[in-house]
């Protein structure tokens, strides 16, 4: 990697450095390809140390681990947050892969020779690719109303959430009714009389640490039904694709008796404040001391200073590719190709498939080698 001009030329900067951009890195050394990971965080899997103290997996270990590397634990485990990112960790170590740690992205333009200009701080870089190997999990989603609670009232996001220890004395109410939102009801429950208000989303139709799973179920639904059936090349995924983008998942540890076993109460969603205090969809106004906003997250890709977004804010892209900006690359988005793309079990097929379009594009002096139609992946 040489530096000119105050400038680090590389031919593909990968931005992020969880599952999606150590897969993509992966991939790319494999094809002896020049890259570089910026990652905003201290150490490689500081996204999932930064998560709830209880929080595991969904998928076993036997499909937790990336490419080329198992995941080091009894097969039918659900790892802990901390040995993800410790297995994160091992996989960069183990494939020397170069990730530039504390590099907060600022600004991805195009460069006057047709490139791209990556900025980090006081770094430049200056590539003929770039894939942004994020989630769209990047901005803390909280309601405009949220500010109208009354300053007695403990609130935050489920970003923030750590342990019931964070909680003041009195009832929690939990806004939002996903997987973040299930299990932390069921954490708070215990010492806290415990509300959770948004419809119901559903749920898995079988428990993934039951007999069930064990029998082959699980690997049924995670590498046929999510990974090949799901997918934009068939016409079930296509049609489904856009629903699943824009709507609450189902729960999937968690289950409606579960909560109620908890002591969980379910009502209507929160559409206002009132006094201070919260209000639902059916009037009611609930008294209580601490509110968990389980509301989601915005794409957060404002820094890219590119032509790319749609009018709701999320990228255009044909499977991870951006047509109007040869050499912009996605990995990890939800449903970038299948169900199983933003699943650490799916995201290596992305990976893989994006790194070979970025090692058959050319120098930025001849003709760029345009990406073949999707077709069904293996």
């Amino acid at each position: 990697m040489a530096i000119m001009q105050g400038q680090e030329r590389v031919n593909t900067v990968v931005i992020g450095g969880g599952q999606a951009g150590l897969s993509v890195g992966y991939h790319l050394k494999r094809h002896g390809v020049d890259f570089v990971i910026l990652d905003d965080r201290a150490r490689v899997g500081d996204v999932w140390r930064s998560r709830w103290d209880s929080l595991r997996l969904f998928t076993p270990a036997r499909h937790s681990g990336l490419d080329g590397l198992p995941f080091p634990a009894p097969p039918f485990s659900f790892p802990t947050k901390d040995e993800m990112a410790d297995y994160l960790e091992t996989y960069a170590r183990t494939f020397s892969l170069p990730v530039r740690s504390g590099m907060r992205v600022d600004r991805v333009s195009r460069a006057a020779d047709g490139g791209f200009l990556v900025v980090a701080g006081d770094h430049r870089f200056h590539a003929q690719n770039v894939v942004v190997a994020m989630a769209y999990y990047q901005r803390p989603r909280v309601p405009a109303f949220a500010r109208k609670l009354s300053p007695r009232i403990v609130q935050f996001h489920s970003q923030q959430y750590r342990n019931p220890s964070q909680l003041a004395p009195g009832d929690a109410l939990i806004v939002g009714v996903g997987n973040s939102g299930g299990e932390i009801a069921v954490e708070t429950a215990v010492r806290h009389k415990t509300w959770m208000a948004g419809p119901d989303t559903g749920h898995a139709p079988f428990r993934v640490d039951g007999l069930a799973a064990r029998l082959g179920l699980s690997r049924f639904m995670l590498r046929v039904v999510f990974h090949r059936i799901l997918s934009v090349a068939t016409p079930i995924g296509r049609r489904v694709r856009p629903k699943m983008l824009h709507r609450a998942a189902p729960l999937v540890r968690t289950r409606p008796e579960d909560l109620a076993n908890a002591g969980v109460i379910r009502v209507p969603r929160v559409v206002d404040a009132q006094n201070g205090l919260p209000v639902l969809e059916d009037g009611r106004v609930l008294d209580v001391a601490n509110v968990i906003w389980c509301t989601g997250f915005d794409p957060g890709f404002s820094w890219i200073d590119l032509p790319v977004f749609g009018a709701d804010g999320e990228p255009r892209h044909h499977a991870g590719i951006v047509d109007e900006e040869p050499g912009l690359f996605f990995v990890g988005l939800t449903f970038l190709y299948a169900f199983s793309s933003g699943m650490i079990h799916g995201v290596g097929r992305d990976a893989a498939r994006i790194a070979g379009v970025v090692a058959a594009r050319k120098s930025v002096d001849v003709e760029i080698v345009r990406p073949a139609p999707v077709r069904a992946l293996a």
